[in-house]
């Protein structure tokens, strides 16, 4: 599944940590947003518990694009 924005996208220097706690991009624009920088890293942990994976992909000033893949399994 895909999830895509066009918003302002997340600094090339700043990726590595995105699904870091507590972490939230730091620039003028971010700044003036409300958020605890929570919402990826719980969403990464959600995703390592039924062993699947997020990733992502941004460009600064154009958006940004994450990935989930959880595994299927049979009943």
């Amino acid at each position: 599944m895909l999830v895509s924005d066009s918003g302002i996208g997340i600094p090339a220097d700043q990726q590595d940590h995105v699904f870091e706690q507590f972490f939230r991009a730091s620039d003028d624009e971010t700044r003036q947003t409300s958020g605890n920088g929570l919402a990826l890293h719980l969403s990464k942990l959600l995703m390592e518990m039924q062993n699947g994976t997020i990733t992502f992909t941004s460009t600064q000033g154009k958006g940004s694009t994450f990935s989930i893949s959880l595994p299927i399994t049979k009943s």
